[in-house]
């Protein structure tokens, strides 16, 4: 199940504006670039394409979990990006919502879950599909 929690407002002032304390951060050794300060980081900027096209949904469900994709993130979706196999979409099978990756088999497209207890949904027949959206980010937290 996904849930729309909104658009992202084209109109609205850059209010995703945040001021890092640092450039880069190592996750490996200490780095000397903190010393590179870049200014201000504009989120919007950053992990929006398309303000018009861009929303941002809730994820509930665990069959994309190969994919880095859990129950409770939220996901960055474009609708203005055109599919293509590989990519995290949402789709619209038989009127239902559904989050997989866009894939291909010896019996054409499929919509692959990335966990291996889902089955993927092979497209057949009559069968009606509309790839909503491409995903483009995934957010989840790192501490409740």
């Amino acid at each position: 199940m996904l849930l729309v929690l909104g658009q992202v407002d084209p109109e609205a002032p850059p209010g995703g504006a945040f001021t890092p304390v640092s450039a880069a951060v190592s996750a490996g050794f200490p780095s000397p670039a903190q010393d590179h300060y870049r200014g201000p980081i504009d989120l919007n900027e950053r992990y929006i394409l398309d303000k018009t096209s861009t929303f941002i949904l809730n994820v509930a469900g665990d069959s994309m979990i190969g994919a880095g994709i859990y129950d409770g993130d939220q996901i960055i979706v474009d609708r203005s990006i055109r599919p293509d196999y590989g990519d995290v979409v949402v789709a619209i099978v038989d009127g239902e919502l559904t989050l997989k990756t866009l894939a291909r088999s010896d019996g054409g497209p499929i919509l692959k879950a990335e966990n291996p207890r889902f089955r993927s949904i092979p497209l057949e027949g009559d069968q009606e599909l509309v790839i909503w959206g491409v995903v483009t980010w995934n957010m989840h937290p790192h501490r409740p």
